[in-house]
């Protein structure tokens, strides 16, 4: 069963090619970034740990994403990061 992407349906959804979708999906998780960055800067109410927990959401979002759809096709990036975690996790 094929399931498509967010590249893919970016494409049918407003008809572009397959380079200009991930050309626009890499600047909106950029803009994302920037928004983010941005917010962390202005004081809150919000406790720092709940703060860092979804800055860390976004980076694994950022890394599932950026370049390739790594979460609907997973490749040798992903399996990567999921072995570094889980596999050879760094000592504490």
């Amino acid at each position: 069963m094929h399931v498509p992407s967010n590249v893919e349906c970016y494409m049918k959804q407003y008809g572009v090619t397959k380079q200009e979708a991930y050309d626009e999906l890499n600047k909106q998780v950029d803009n994302t970034w920037k928004d983010i960055n941005q917010e962390c800067l202005i004081p809150t109410q919000v406790p720092i740990p709940v703060i860092i927990r979804a800055v860390y959401f976004t980076s694994v979002e950022d890394i599932l994403y950026k370049g390739a759809d790594e979460y609907t096709h997973v490749g040798k990036l992903m399996k990567d990061h999921i072995a570094l975690m889980l596999v050879d996790p760094v000592p504490i």
